[in-house]
Formats: structure tokens, C-alpha cells, sequence
């Protein structure tokens, strides 16, 4: 049988995918369990129905703009509006949102492994911090974890609550204060004013979302402007020793197209895929988007 290209998963302790399908996930975020929609689970659940009603917490959807959390029907505790979860040395303030989410992406782990494992080489070659640019940077984890393995990293996102959030997650992880540059801004015209500015990074991440607006409005689409940006990045890299890593959840698009789009940056590693979660019960993964890596002498 041949499967499809995936990422392998990451260690994570403090979460797992315990179970999926109908169209929703069940997850373990330190001692809680959530029960939330995720229209990439389309097949029957594997786990019997008691452990889905055991959720503490369980999304109901309002209308296409959110909705609000309740106690699953045999729920034990309540879980707090927010907590703190531990990813190696790392700790993010979790918690549920209208929207959905939780303040996290767990299918990053093995993204954030191999960014470590990048700047960790990258700073005992060079004997200094490498400077990494996280671009629609949300809530921080990657940004974290790349500070904790030797990076000095650019943080950039457009939602202020968001980069309250980043740096809460900082604070949480023991960061030093000037571990990180945080930036409000929108990604494509920072790299465009750090282009203009003969700046230079030995890193770049970038998680865009399918859709969006930059802080004055700057209208985002993916398969509209991925193109355009990840050549500009490409200018933004060092000509020594580099790497980039691009991701999307939702697009219409597939892993060939970051492949051939990695293809631009010249020489270099270069794999594509699809992130995924391992569920607990059955054995199977949950979808959880694209992946694109590229990387030079690290």
C-alpha cells in the first residue's frame, strides 16, 4: 500500500489526539480533555461514545463566526479559562477561544524539533545567536522554542491579542527580556521594509493563514501571494548556511506545490508533506495541513 507523505510526529507530553471523526476532535491538553469541530474528520470515531462524553469541556458551533464552550454531558472538572501545558522546556498558556481554538497548533511540534535542531547547529557553527524570522508568528510556541535552542528571533504578527499572547508564553518559559524583537505588523511589508534595509536572517518560518488583513487592512490570500512572498524571503536569507520553513492549514493547494516552490531557493534539503496527529484510538492520523522545508549547510 502506498501512504501519503507525513511529517512524523513530535514528542509533545502534555497533549494528544485521543480520538476523531463525525467531523470532530478529542484531545488532551494537560489534565483536561476537549471536544471541538474539525471538518478533516470524516470518517467514524474509533473511541466508544463514553469517552467523547467524558470531555470537560465540548464546543458548540453558533453561526460561521464561533460559538461558546460547555461541560461534556459526563464531565468530572472544569477546567479554568486558561492553563499552562509543558512542551519540553518550554510552557504555553492555553485555553478555549470563541473561534474554536486553543491558543496552539500541537501539529507544529515536529516543525518545532526540526527549527531546534537547525539553530542549534546554526549558533555552534557560528558561534553566536542565528537570527530567525517568524513570520504570522500567532501565539509564540515556535518563537519560544527557537529562542530556548539558541536563536534570536524577529516575532512578527499583525492581531495584538495575539502578541499578548506570544509574550505571555514567553514570560511562561522563562525568556529573557530580550530574547525576542516583537513586531505588530503585516509579514509581506516587513520583509519588504527589512529588504530596504539590507537586513539579513540565517531562518525564516512562516505559518499564513488561507485568508486575512494586516493591521491597515492589507488584504491576504494564499494561493494568490505565497509566490511573491517566499521569493522575497529567499532575498532575505544569508548566503551561507540557511533554511526556511513554510505551512498552511486549509488551502487549495497540495505538498507538490511547496516543492516546486522550495525548488526556487536553489541547492539545498528540500522535503514537502502533510503534518498530522496520531490519534490514540485507531490507528490513524488527523490531516492538519501542508508543510514545506528547505534548509542550506545546517
Amino acid at each position: 500500500m502506498i501512504l501519503p507523505a507525513v511529517f512524523p510526529p513530535a514528542p509533545f507530553d502534555d497533549y494528544a489526539l485521543l480520538d476523531c471523526g463525525r467531523g470532530e476532535k478529542l484531545e488532551r491538553l494537560g489534565p483536561y480533555r476537549l471536544r471541538r469541530p474539525d471538518p478533516q474528520a470524516m470518517w467514524a470515531p474509533a473511541a466508544p461514545e463514553a469517552e467523547w462524553e467524558g470531555a470537560d469541556l465540548v464546543f458548540e458551533r453558533e453561526d460561521d463566526r464561533g460559538g461558546h464552550w460547555v461541560p461534556g454531558p459526563r464531565a468530572q472538572q472544569r477546567p479554568p479559562e486558561r492553563w499552562e501545558i509543558a512542551c519540553g522546556n518550554a510552557r504555553f498558556v492555553v485555553g478555549p477561544t470563541p473561534f474554536k481554538h486553543i491558543g496552539l497548533f500541537p501539529e507544529q511540534a515536529p516543525n518545532w524539533a526540526w527549527t531546534a535542531q537547525r539553530v542549534a547547529a546554526l549558533a555552534a557553527s557560528l558561534g553566536e545567536r542565528p537570527r530567525l524570522l517568524n513570520l504570522f508568528a500567532y501565539t509564540g510556541a515556535a518563537t519560544v522554542l527557537a529562542s530556548q535552542a539558541g536563536a534570536f528571533v524577529t516575532h512578527v504578527d499583525a492581531s495584538k491579542p495575539a502578541l499578548r499572547w506570544a509574550r505571555e508564553n514567553a514570560a511562561a518559559s522563562q525568556l529573557p527580556r530580550d530574547a525576542v524583537r516583537w513586531i505588530e505588523d503585516d509579514a509581506q511589508q516587513f520583509v519588504r521594509r527589512e529588504l530596504r534595509r539590507e537586513k539579513r536572517y540565517h531562518g525564516i518560518l512562516l505559518d499564513p493563514p488561507p485568508y486575512g488583513r494586516g493591521p491597515s487592512g492589507e488584504r491576504w490570500v494564499f494561493e494568490e501571494r505565497i509566490g511573491e512572498l517566499l521569493a522575497e524571503c529567499a532575498e532575505l536569507l544569508v548566503h551561507g548556511p540557511a533554511f526556511l520553513l513554510v505551512s498552511c492549514y486549509a488551502v487549495g493547494t497540495t505538498p507538490l506545490s511547496f516543492q516546486n516552490l522550495l525548488a526556487e531557493f536553489g541547492a539545498g534539503e528540500l522535503e514537502a508533506g502533510e503534518l498530522a496527529l496520531p490519534a490514540e484510538w485507531g490507528a490513524r492520523s488527523l490531516p492538519a495541513g501542508l508543510c514545506g522545508r528547505w534548509s542550506r549547510g545546517c
